[in-house]
């Protein structure tokens, strides 16, 4: 079943809360995109935003499982939503 982009949206606004909850990795994230508390508050109503919180998730394998197992997901549920966000289109090259 495809993941409709309503859907995508909301499971990266868990995988925000998720990161905003993890002292050890907020710092990371923050220090990697150069995100202040402002932009993180403005990011959740925006889907690219949420899409570039997929993306830094994503960048590990252990983040991706504990996220999942906090939302309770499948492991290949983030990959699916952040097809769903804009720039997150697979590119088929055949």
């Amino acid at each position: 079943m495809p993941t409709t982009r309503e859907s995508a949206e909301t499971l990266a606004l868990q995988c925000l809360g998720w990161l905003l909850a993890n002292d050890d990795l907020l710092p990371v994230f923050m220090g990697a995109t150069g995100a202040g508390q402002d932009d993180l508050r403005r990011g959740a109503s925006d889907p690219a935003f949420l899409g570039a919180v997929l993306d830094f998730v994503m960048m590990n394998d252990n983040w991706v499982i504990e996220f999942c197992a906090f939302a309770g997901v499948a492991n290949d549920a983030p990959m699916r939503a952040r097809h769903a966000l804009p720039g997150g289109e697979q590119e088929h090259w055949t």
